[in-house]
């Protein structure tokens, strides 16, 4: 029977983590977007180089780095790099088996075994290969955000719970809503699965949250996961980690690098919002001081707010709604 406790218990604070890293154990964000994402603003604090370094001054013990269905992070920074663990966010969109967008973090893999997940997310469309093929090939691999669903698609919630059953892992989204989040740790917990929570960052917030368990390999501590062995480290609200988020776009948005744009060969794939982001990204008087300072001084307002999140509730209410009933069922 499904205990609400225990989901509480597998959440603690930073000074709890504290005396078990004392002890050996490991930390890690597992799903963060650098600027090589299609959806990350091109600048320097959101630039792989820029995000392996402070990954490593927050402490965190294996860095990855999940773009969207993109490696090019690793053709920047090299693929060989200590404790630096390549990764990547697969989007599937299965509309004969879900019928949904499914988000699939993995780990480990080299570049040929990545063209092969692309091939199979891309063109054979079919979540069972997918993950068949991550199984076969040994590849650490987690369910994003499972209730999370991409905007104009209709969700079939019901391919949800047997999602959940074929994943090692299910992930606590630090941006998502609360209720969704504890929705999708029932369902780990019914079908005994691990559990990660991370931050998901898209504006260089690594290591916020993040999730401890043993492991002198990236393999080992994985798999300790898998196992239940292990604690998420989350002290902060998920609303306030979602303003955030907000607020650090906003701030981006005005800190955008033509050199990193270059480099990284950024699009949005949307043209009419490429030419907008470039225009502010050129040397103009969008680029003063002033103008920064302000826009700063108005992201930090509403990242300190709850308006964003309250918005996003408002929104997602008849959603949050029907999960529960299909949870409850």
């Amino acid at each position: 029977m499904f205990q609400a406790s225990e989901i509480k218990n597998r959440i603690i604070n930073s000074e709890k983590a504290a005396g078990l890293l004392e002890d050996g154990w490991c930390k890690a964000d597992l799903h963060v977007h650098t600027c090589c994402s299609h959806d990350v603003p091109p600048a320097w604090q959101t630039h792989p180089a820029h995000l392996l370094e402070k990954a490593k001054n927050t402490g965190l013990d294996f860095v990855t780095f999940t773009d969207h269905d993109t490696v090019k992070a690793y053709d920047l920074l090299g693929w060989d790099r200590e404790n630096l663990v390549p990764g990547v966010e697969i989007s599937i969109k299965d509309t004969e088996n879900v019928g949904h967008t499914v988000h699939v973090n993995t780990y480990t893999f080299d570049r040929e075994q990545f063209m092969e997940m692309e091939h199979l997310a891309r063109e054979r469309r079919d979540i069972y290969s997918l993950i068949d093929y991550l199984r076969d090939n040994d590849l650490p691999h987690t369910y994003n955000h499972p209730f999370w669903f991409k905007f104009g698609e209709k969700p079939n919630m019901f391919a949800v719970p047997e999602l959940v059953r074929q994943f090692p892992v299910i992930e606590y989204n630090a941006q998502d809503l609360k209720q969704k989040n504890f929705f999708s740790m029932m369902l780990a917990q019914r079908h005994n699965k691990g559990t990660v929570v991370t931050t998901d960052s898209h504006t260089g917030g690594i290591g916020r949250v993040y999730t401890v368990a043993k492991g002198d390999t990236f393999e080992e501590y994985f798999s300790n996961i898998v196992k239940g062995r292990s604690y998420m480290v989350m002290e902060e609200p998920s609303w306030k980690h979602f303003a955030s988020e907000v607020g650090g776009l906003m701030e981006l948005l005005f800190s955008i690098d033509k050199e990193i744009w270059e480099e990284t060969g950024f699009s949005t794939g949307v043209g009419a919002f490429d030419k907008v982001l470039s225009a502010l990204a050129m040397d103009t008087p969008w680029k003063s001081t002033g103008l920064n300072k302000a826009t700063s001084g108005v992201a930090r307002q509403i990242s300190g707010s709850r308006l964003p999140v309250l918005l996003h509730m408002l929104t997602k209410r008849s959603q949050v709604t029907k999960i529960e009933r299909m949870i409850n069922a």
